[in-house]
């Protein structure tokens, strides 16, 4: 058996393995359709007796190659890209549930993420509990109910930067026979791999780290392979009865690993058409390829800068796992011990009022909603990602009305603090 490949070559050289005479860099497959010889081929095709490429909003060779490589980082069986991060949640989720449903939730979220689960969703008949992450197992119990699908959270909360304990979470969705889906995009496959830990399956925003240069919007949806559909037959009958609309196929026995994949991509994606375009995963294969070597730039500065806001005293807080001493250092050191992300969160003593002071007098730094890019981007969640949210959602989601999310770019970051600095005292 080869020796299995370190993370670092896997984000240059994964996904594409190019033939003899083909193209060294991933091509651009920008075709809407592929072309058989025979009707027999094509049939075959629409029956999953066969796999290929007939049309890109089920499959593409650009995207697969993108999907494959994000599969190896964080070691799952298959993958699928879609159009954004949020597309890659909703999928995630709407692949296990159907109206009558329940899933619970992390209340310390992304707003976006949060809207969709509590706003979006139960117009569709799935409802949604939302649960403290640090809650103890014995509570996070309580929110259950017989017909909840998925656990959900992410590794690193955006904006309050929690820790998911994911053992924790692990344990009590597998007590009660659900996947637990953890969003990964703030740490990345290159800090944290879930599934090491007990995720089942992992989403993404390839629009923030992965990409790495605010080019693209985009999403991918990972699964491990490791829950067992069939041991929960009637929970997850989408899964483990027949599915009409392919002739009766039945997905575990079909595809065995693979059936949760090739379901979200021959039903949902059939359906509902939320696919990534080639043009956006040949530019987010670029960023991937540098990966490895970006989020640990991102994470020394984020700590840099940290502990610069640490040591004024106009400062009222300052949030960021990877700082000793913040109340989730012990969890990051346990799931992260090379780095967590380039975000961090603080807020000043004036409160809202001075953030918006302070944010319109940086001048390197800018107002953008957006984080994890090569540039420095700075946003007031409150006000903007999580205006959509009431006071006490926001309590829930960890939201403080004086904090500032400031997202570290690549940029030098004795330039950075130079910024802030002439923004505080200016």
């Amino acid at each position: 058996m080869s020796k299995k490949r370190s993370l670092g070559t896997v984000c240059i050289q994964g996904g594409w393995e190019p033939k003899n005479g083909e193209p060294r860099q991933l091509p651009i497959y920008q075709s809407t359709t592929f072309k058989y010889s025979t009707s027999e081929q094509m049939g075959r095709l629409f029956d999953l007796e066969e796999s290929g490429y007939f049309y890109t909003r089920l499959a593409n060779p650009t995207n697969d190659a993108v999907a494959a490589k994000i599969c190896e980082l964080e070691g799952g069986v298959a993958a699928m890209l879609t159009s954004s991060g949020q597309a890659a949640n909703f999928y995630a989720v709407m692949n296990l549930c159907q109206a009558g449903d329940h899933i619970v939730s992390s209340g310390a979220i992304y707003g976006g993420t949060t809207n969709l689960f509590t706003v979006t969703i139960p117009k569709m008949g799935v409802e949604c509990t939302l649960v403290n992450p640090d809650a103890s197992e014995e509570e996070l119990e309580k929110a259950f109910r017989p017909n909840t699908k998925a656990l959900f959270a992410e590794t690193i909360a955006n904006p309050a930067l929690t820790v998911l304990d994911i053992e924790k979470f692990a344990a009590v969705a597998h007590r009660h026979g659900v996947p637990l889906i953890v969003d990964n995009t703030f740490a990345t496959p290159i800090n944290c791999r879930p599934f090491e830990w007990g995720a089942d399956i992992v989403t993404h925003s390839t629009t923030k780290y992965m990409d790495g240069h605010a080019a693209t919007v985009g999403g991918c949806i990972v699964d491990s392979g490791n829950f067992d559909w069939e041991a929960h037959h009637d929970k997850f009958k989408g899964l483990t009865e027949p599915d009409e609309s392919y002739h009766g196929i039945i997905y575990t026995q079909k595809f065995g690993k693979l059936a949760y994949i090739t379901k979200a991509t021959s039903q949902l994606m059939r359906d509902l058409g939320s696919i990534q375009s080639p043009q956006n995963a040949f530019l987010i294969n670029i960023g991937l390829e540098t990966l490895h070597l970006r989020m640990p730039r991102h994470c020394s500065s984020a700590l840099a800068v940290a502990k610069y806001l640490k040591s004024r005293e106009d400062v009222a807080w300052v949030s960021y796992p990877g700082l000793e001493g913040d109340k989730y250092y012990e969890l990051a050191q346990k799931y992260m011990p090379g780095g967590t992300c380039g975000v961090i969160s603080f807020g000043l003593k004036g409160g809202r009022q001075a953030a918006a002071e302070f944010m319109d007098k940086l001048k390197l730094c800018s107002i953008e909603t957006h984080v994890a890019d090569s540039r420095t981007a700075v946003l007031h969640p409150a006000s903007h990602t999580h205006r959509q949210l009431n006071e006490e959602q926001l309590k829930e989601a960890g939201v403080d009305p004086s904090m500032i999310r400031f997202s570290l770019g690549l940029e030098d970051p004795e330039d950075i603090i130079e910024d802030i600095r002439q923004a505080l005292e200016d």
